[in-house]
């Protein structure tokens, strides 16, 4: 089964997205816009980043779990991942990506 992005409204009323992988665990959240054409938009720049290694920052939390992000060509970050265990995780993580996000169908669940 392959990848999906998901656009969701929060209760605020901006919108997000997760991406999740083909098995349904979310591998890569967004940040909050203001509207959901923000959030395709969002989409659509994680699509055309994502088979770009040097896109990807791969960081540790306060509490030492490693995680990354995926920026844009601008350097804003537009997607962040969970907490992994290890880096081994985090590195498992970012291949997932790389190999969901590019083709994912966009499923719209703010209606």
């Amino acid at each position: 089964m392959a990848g999906k992005f998901e656009v969701k409204s929060a209760k605020s009323g901006q919108t997000h997205f997760n991406l999740l992988a083909g098995n349904g665990q979310i591998i890569l959240q967004s940040e909050m816009y203001e509207t959901k054409a923000s959030a395709l938009n969002g989409i659509e720049s994680i699509k055309k980043n994502a088979s770009l290694d040097e896109r990807f920052e791969r960081l540790v939390s306060k509490s030492g779990k490693p995680y990354f992000v995926i920026k844009a060509g601008n350097h804003q970050v537009i997607g962040q991942s969970q907490q992994y265990e290890s880096e081994a995780g985090r590195d498992n993580g970012i291949e997932s990506v790389k190999k969901n996000a590019p083709e994912a169908d966009v499923v719209d669940l703010t209606a």
